[in-house]
């Protein structure tokens, strides 16, 4: 599990492809601190696992669906990336409960200067992952944990303040670009309980949400 606080930027050193399959390794210095092997890295939003490390570089797979459901199969050597370790369970949370687990692509369809912050239009790839978002909700957005402004049938928008811009690769993002994305995971969950406790009990559906519903499922 991660927060979403980025914790540096890291540079692609080397890129091994064989099919739809890669090794990464990756400069970095903040996240080699306490560094094991199979820990959990999150490269930009995707959590990837640490397979060898020196004192200046982890090295992670990336296995075929990874490959395919992510922008990692677009990186080249030298590109930086977002670095974020797992969260420590006494740490602070800062962000939100960020898996690392991408649902989406997306391209950038704005950038537009609002005085002190920069928004960002986003349009997904998959649209479906546009029902979990909401507006002053949360979204991550290649590892960033930030906070949505609008959300319309097709994109959404997020502002960026300028400690975010340039302690992220949003820095070097324009219009064109793809990021990886990943919607609020309790959004998810509570779509799958409440859909399989409605297929249970279809008179209930149709009667929609109530005090009473949610008194007797746990909800109150």
């Amino acid at each position: 599990m991660f927060t979403g606080i980025i914790e540096e930027i890291g540079a692609m050193r080397r890129i091994s492809k064989q099919g739809q399959a890669m090794i990464l390794t990756i400069g970095a210095r903040t996240i080699l601190e306490d560094v094991r092997l199979g820990d959990s890295i999150a490269v930009n939003g995707v959590c990837l696992t640490v397979v060898q490390y020196d004192e200046a570089s982890i090295t992670v797979d990336v296995m075929p669906e990874t490959f395919r459901r992510t922008t990692l199969r677009k990186l080249h050597a030298g590109d930086p990336v977002n670095l974020e370790r797992a969260m420590l369970a006494g740490g602070r949370f800062g962000g939100h409960i960020v898996q690392g687990h991408v649902d989406s692509t997306g391209t950038i369809a704005g950038r537009t200067p609002e005085e002190n912050a920069v928004v960002f239009q986003i349009e997904p790839e998959d649209k479906g992952i546009l029902k979990y978002m909401i507006p002053h909700g949360s979204i991550t957005v290649d590892g960033i944990s930030l906070t949505l402004v609008d959300v319309t049938e097709r994109s959404f928008t997020v502002s960026i303040i300028p400690h975010t811009l340039a302690q992220t690769v949003l820095q070097n993002k324009k219009p064109g670009d793809e990021v990886n994305l990943e919607a609020d995971v309790l959004g998810k969950y509570m779509e799958k309980l409440l859909l399989g406790r409605s297929k249970q009990e279809p008179a209930r559906r149709q009667g929609g949400l109530t005090e009473a519903f949610l008194t007797e499922n746990g909800f109150m």
